[in-house]
């Protein structure tokens, strides 16, 4: 359902009153840069988290690396 020109005054009158004048750019940029560093992150190397997942494998024989449990189990 689209979202008309009065729901979105209301919305932005909320966010004026929720955060202040003030820290609403300093939100905006923050959020700018989540989006363009995740956005940099996927488009980086596609093939990179499958290799680092076959190194890792590798590395301790395909078995998933657990810390010892040292309770005794029931």
């Amino acid at each position: 359902m689209p979202m008309g020109g009065t729901e979105l005054l209301i919305i932005l009158a909320i966010i004026l009153l929720f955060f202040g004048a003030k820290r609403i750019p300093e939100l905006a940029r923050s959020l700018g840069r989540g989006t363009r560093e995740f956005r940099e992150g996927i488009s980086e190397d596609p093939d990179r988290g499958e290799a680092e997942a076959r190194r890792l494998d590798e590395g301790d024989g395909g078995k998933p690396s657990l810390p010892p449990n040292n309770e005794r189990d029931l």
